[in-house]
C-alpha cells in the first residue's frame, strides 16, 4: 500500500511576518513548506520590511509579497483591488511568525490598520501565531492577557521557549523551533486541536539496553519515532507530556519532560514511580525481553573468555503496573498470528487499550511511517492505514482521549 502524499501538499498557505529579529527565521519555515508541496504566499507589516526584504521572500515563496494595502503611487493606477478578501478566501491556513507583542495586541481588539492585520480580520481559515519577544516585553500581563484572549477567540498558539535571546537575556520568548511550527500547521490542517489540556499522560519510548560488558550490550532496531511523535503530538494538542525514554537520537520539544533511562529495569523502576500521577500510559517502548544475568566489570575478550551468556527475563513492565486510575495502553510488534497475539496480550496485561504494529519496509523500526491496528478493550478494533507517524500518533491519542 503507498503512503499518502505529506497532509501539506497542495495547501494554501499565508504567512505574515512581523517586525522581530526572529523574522530571518521565517526563510526556513517557507522552504520546509514549499520542500513538502504546499504554496506559500507572505504579508509583512512595514516593520518587518526592516529585518528582512521582500524581495528575499518572493524569491522563496515564488509569489507577490504584499507590504502595504496601497499603492506606492495611485497616478499608475492599482490592480491589488480587494486583494485582503481574495487572499483570505484562499487560504487554507495562516501562520503568523514571528508575532510580535504590538501585532498582538492589534488582532485581540481587532485593529486592522496594516495589511497584515487587515487580512487577519477577513479570515476565513484557522490562524496560528507563534509570538517573539524580549522576556520581559513577553511577561508583560497586557501581553499575556492578550495571548489569552486570543486563545479564547480560537486561535492557535505556538508559545516561545526559553532560551538566549537577540539582547543577550536569557529567558522566556525565542521564537518556537521551525519542527514545532510546522508540527502544529500539519496538526491544525489535520482537524486535530488543543483537546488535551488538563490532561497527563506518560509515554515511554526508543529501545532498552541491557549490557553485557563495559562496551557491548543486547538492543534491538528501535529508534523512538513513534513514541516521540506521539509526545509531541500529545503536546501540541495541550496535554502535559513526560517521556521515559531509552537510547534515541530523535529530537522532542524542550517544554517535555525527559527523563533518559538504558536497561529494562532502569525503565520500570523510573515509569513505577511516576505512573500514580498520569492520566494515561503510552507503553511505545520496544523493551528488551531478555537481559545478561550477569554484567562483565570488564570487556570480555573474544577468544579467550567470551564462551556465551545466560540470559534472565526482563520484568513485564505493563503487568507490574499497580495504579489502577491510570488507563493503560500498549504496543504489539508481531509478525506471525498478529490479531491474536495482540488480543492475548490486551486481556493477558489488562490494557484498556493495544496498538498492533506490524514490521514492513513502511511501518516499524527506523522508517518515519506506520501502520496500525487499534484493539480496545471493549472490543473495538481500528484500522490506521500507512502514514506518518506523527499522523498515526494523533489518530491514536483520539483514541486515548475517549477513554480518559
Amino acid at each position: 500500500m503507498r503512503m499518502k502524499k505529506d497532509i501539506l501538499s497542495g495547501k494554501k498557505i499565508l504567512l505574515g511576518i512581523t517586525g522581530c529579529i526572529a523574522a530571518y527565521k521565517s526563510c526556513l519555515i517557507i522552504r520546509e513548506l514549499k520542500k513538502k508541496g504546499a504554496e506559500v504566499k507572505v504579508v509583512l507589516t512595514p516593520s518587518a520590511v526592516e529585518f528582512i526584504t521582500p524581495l528575499t521572500l518572493a524569491t522563496l515563496s515564488g509569489n507577490q509579497v504584499v507590504v502595504s494595502n496601497f499603492p506606492e503611487n495611485q497616478s499608475k493606477g492599482t490592480s491589488l483591488n480587494t486583494w485582503h478578501i481574495d487572499y483570505a478566501r484562499w487560504a487554507d491556513i495562516m501562520l503568523l511568525a514571528p508575532a510580535t507583542i504590538n501585532t498582538i495586541a492589534k488582532i485581540a481588539h481587532g485593529f486592522a490598520d496594516n495589511a497584515l492585520t487587515t487580512l487577519v480580520t477577513a479570515l476565513r481559515c484557522p490562524l496560528v501565531i507563534a509570538p517573539a519577544a524580549d522576556v520581559d516585553m513577553y511577561n508583560n500581563p497586557v501581553n499575556k492577557e492578550n495571548l489569552e484572549k486570543i486563545e479564547k477567540l480560537g486561535h492557535y498558539i505556538i508559545y516561545p521557549e526559553t532560551g538566549e535571546l537577540a539582547s543577550g537575556l536569557e529567558g522566556e520568548g525565542r521564537l518556537a523551533d521551525n519542527n514545532k511550527i510546522l508540527d502544529s500547521i500539519e496538526l491544525i490542517l489535520s482537524g486535530f486541536s488543543k483537546d488535551l489540556i488538563g490532561k497527563k499522560i506518560l509515554v515511554s519510548a526508543g529501545p532498552t539496553y541491557e549490557d553485557i560488558d563495559t562496551v557491548r550490550f543486547i538492543g534491538n532496531r528501535s529508534s523512538g519515532k513513534m513514541g516521540y511523535a506521539i509526545a509531541k503530538a500529545a503536546f501540541l494538542r495541550g496535554a502535559d507530556v513526560t517521556v521515559v525514554s531509552g537510547p534515541s537520537s530523535e529530537f522532542l520539544y524542550p517544554e517535555i519532560n525527559l527523563i533518559k533511562i538504558r536497561s529494562a529495569i532502569q525503565m520500570e523502576r523510573k515509569i513505577n514511580s511516576l505512573v500514580k500521577e498520569y492520566d494515561a500510559l503510552i507503553m511505545a517502548a520496544a523493551v528488551s525481553d531478555f537481559r545478561p544475568a550477569v554484567k562483565a566489570s570488564n570487556k570480555l575478550k573474544k577468544l579467550s573468555s567470551f564462551t556465551g551468556i545466560k540470559l534472565s527475563l526482563n520484568p513485564d513492565i505493563l503487568s507490574s503496573i499497580k495504579s489502577s486510575q491510570t488507563k493503560r495502553i500498549g504496543f504489539a510488534l508481531e509478525t506471525d498470528n498478529e490479531e491474536n497475539n495482540a488480543k492475548k496480550k490486551l486481556a493477558g496485561k489488562s490494557l484498556d487499550m493495544i496498538i498492533l504494529n506490524s514490521v514492513s519496509k513502511e511501518s516499524g523500526f527506523e522508517v518515519n511511517t506506520n501502520r496500525v491496528t487499534i484493539f480496545k478493550k471493549d472490543g473495538g478494533k481500528i484500522k490506521i492505514p500507512v502514514q506518518s507517524k506523527f499522523q498515526v500518533a494523533n489518530k491514536i491519542l483520539s483514541e486515548v482521549k475517549k477513554i480518559l
